[in-house]
């Protein structure tokens, strides 16, 4: 269990993927004017996330990785190259049901997430989570914390910085830097806040 804990809280806070890796960036700065429409989105990477990920490795452990096949008599078959192609279907999958979910118990959310909810597909944020998974040899429910904790860590971000762009919309932004080139800035202040916590990797 604790171990388990450690992988969620390293992946929420040390390993953020929105402000340490960078990753998903173009839905974190589209998404994040509203609170309320960060939450959302906030919520479905977590939920994508913690699906995909231990999903994933099941389908690499079984499948893709060499001599993964020997249970079927084809251990010498070594289908690794094609994780990409895989774990890309599998995302495409379970966005589309999630899709699907919201659009019919949740349509308030449904429409405040638009477009972005399908493009959670190619979020970049969520295929990295199962490549750094795999870069990193997780059991399935070292997959399952890691998956949680960095969906989790991606909401936090995007939350955060929602509430940060709503209470900026009413200062006074020096010249230039209305709109685009502040969210940067603040990004950028958040990135080192959360790259500050790495020093408490022991």
């Amino acid at each position: 269990m604790s171990s388990f804990l450690d992988i969620v809280l390293r992946a929420m806070f040390v390993e953020n993927l929105a402000l340490v890796f960078l990753l998903g960036m173009c839905t974190y700065l589209a998404v994040s004017r509203k609170v309320e429409t960060a939450l959302g989105l906030g919520l479905a990477v977590i939920a994508v996330q913690t699906i995909t990920v231990p999903i994933n490795n099941l389908v690499y452990q079984m499948l893709l990785a060499p001599g993964a096949m020997a249970w079927a008599g084809l251990g010498e078959i070594d289908l690794s190259f094609m994780k990409f192609v895989t774990f890309i279907c599998v995302i495409a999958a379970s966005v589309q049901i999630l899709d699907l979910l919201l659009e019919r118990y949740a349509p308030v959310l449904h429409r405040a997430l638009g477009i972005y909810l399908p493009l959670l597909t190619v979020n970049c944020a969520i295929l990295g989570g199962s490549l750094l998974m795999v870069q990193r040899h997780y059991s399935f429910v070292e997959s399952l914390a890691f998956g949680l904790g960095s969906g989790a860590g991606w909401a936090l971000a995007i939350i955060i910085f929602a509430a940060l762009r709503e209470r900026l919309r009413l200062c006074d932004a020096p010249g230039g830097m209305d709109g685009l080139g502040l969210a940067f800035v603040v990004t950028g202040f958040l990135a080192l806040g959360f790259m500050g916590l790495s020093g408490l990797v022991s």
